[in-house]
């Protein structure tokens, strides 16, 4: 029986029955649809909508189906239109008349609003544990190479020295900023909509904050049109989940880079990586391809959502039915890619003789050496063209400026003495950034200490 029989006199088409239908996606929200149910069930008992012996029977029945569910004794019949009809059919034919009082006070419109929420409720909780977990990795591998000289790249030519600790650290700072969102998002979705009814509430006598307060929100929505109707949680999570997946996507392609004969920066374990089928020379990093190729998911459901909310009026539109597979599926991804991401990240080996020898080559030192003059009392426009100068010499004669014997480096400015070798040293050019932000190494171990700390994270 649909919930909405008895305005109609034929059944609904089979094959728009089956478009019309979402029991194949939300059911995955059965228990919160019963939590939901029982606190809204306590709340009409208390209030004395409905008796109170019969909103114990209700709830002590929905427990029960809850329990079967979860143990596998009761199966969620694919023919129905949507759990809530489901779980609202079986009640009824448990109890009778008593299961068919539940529905006071309620629509689907609230009562789906609610389901959702404290699902995705629950799914912030799980990625923002992930992605914890995934800087606690970021900051270990930081400590354990918080002095491994390598080259850093801008347009992805090399650009100037760093360390292995300080690039990974780099990311760790964005995914903190993923944490960040969560935690907004999650503070603007801890508001009930369940009392705000289709769109106008109700005229029976209701706590919505007992309401509220049984289902772990904060409160209850302060507009029953907007509680119904907003989506912008769905939209918000998922914009927090497609900027975590251009995150991973990013780290993914400089992992995938750094595994390439061409780099050789690191290896990956074999266990997060595969072969060829006819090279068997090869070992691709699948596992970070897969995530660069699945933040496309991640984006796609936030513009379907976007695109899905562009145009709708207050209040409900059975065009929001479509915020369930967007929003369930952004957050799959994510938890999915997440899962494989952080173990291959941890186990990822670090190849620090290769990335010494890369940031010898290009130069990489050359604003060391420029800034060496500038302490002489040159000015930066000045030296900029001197090393540039020198630059160009050694490219011409296949040098290096470490090469470079000090009587050339005098035929391009009397500025220059022995010291200059020093100044243009990898170690020292890395060990003398300590600016705040700066890759040196000491700061590369008190940044990790500190993210760690402020997380409470075990690396």
């Amino acid at each position: 029986m649909k919930l909405w029989a008895g305005r109609f006199h034929k059944e609904l088409d089979q094959k728009t029955n089956d478009f019309n239908s979402s029991i194949s996606f939300d059911s995955r929200m059965a228990r919160e649809d019963i939590e939901g149910s029982i606190a809204h069930a306590t709340m009409l008992g208390a209030c004395g909508v409905i008796d109170a012996a019969e909103s114990e029977k209700i709830c002590a029945e929905l427990k029960k189906i809850l329990a079967e569910i979860e143990s596998g004794t009761l199966s969620i019949d694919g023919e129905a239109e949507d759990i809530h009809t489901f779980v609202e059919g079986e009640l009824t034919a448990r109890l009778g008349a008593a299961g068919k009082r539940l529905h006071t006070a309620r629509s689907r419109n609230d009562q789906v609003a609610v389901d959702v929420k404290l699902y995705l409720k629950k799914q912030c909780v799980l990625l923002h544990g992930q992605i914890k977990e995934l800087i606690g990795v970021l900051c270990k591998k930081a400590l354990e190479n918080s002095d491994v000289v390598m080259p850093g790249y801008t347009h992805m030519q090399r650009a100037q020295p760093i360390t292995f600790g300080h690039h990974l650290l780099a990311y760790a700072e964005m995914f903190q900023r993923d944490l960040s969102r969560l935690e907004d998002t999650g503070k603007r979705m801890d508001e009930c909509p369940l009392g705000s009814g289709a769109l106008a509430g109700t005229t029976y006598p209701l706590d919505r904050e007992m309401t509220a307060s049984l289902l772990g929100f904060a409160g209850a929505t302060n507009n029953s049109l907007d509680g119904v109707s907003d989506r912008d949680f769905c939209m918000e999570l998922a914009a927090d989940i497609a900027i975590a997946m251009v995150h991973l996507s990013r780290f993914s392609e400089e992992i995938i880079l750094w595994c390439s004969w061409e780099f050789k920066f690191v290896e990956l374990d074999d266990a997060f990586s595969t072969g060829s089928s006819i090279m068997p020379q090869k070992k691709n990093p699948d596992i970070a391809e897969l995530v660069r190729g699945k933040s496309g998911r991640a984006i796609g459901d936030l513009t379907t959502l976007l695109t899905m909310m562009k145009g709708l009026p207050l209040a409900y539109n059975k065009d929001m039915q479509e915020d369930k597979e967007a929003i369930f599926d952004a957050a799959d991804t994510l938890h999915m890619c997440l899962t494989a991401f952080i173990p291959m990240v941890d186990t990822m080996r670090v190849l620090p003789q290769n990335m010494r020898k890369a940031a010898a080559k290009g130069f990489i030192n050359a604003t060391d050496c420029a800034d060496y003059l500038v302490g002489k009392g040159m000015p930066f426009r000045d030296a900029y063209k001197v090393t540039g100068e020198l630059v160009a010499y050694c490219i011409e004669n296949g040098l290096t400026l470490e090469t470079v014997p000090l009587e050339k480096y005098k035929e391009f400015s009397g500025l220059f003495d022995g010291g200059i070798f020093d100044a243009i040293s990898l170690e020292n050019c890395v060990n003398g950034r300590k600016v705040l932000g700066g890759p040196a190494p000491e700061n590369v171990r008190a940044q990790a200490e500190r993210v760690l700390k402020k997380l409470g994270v075990q690396p």
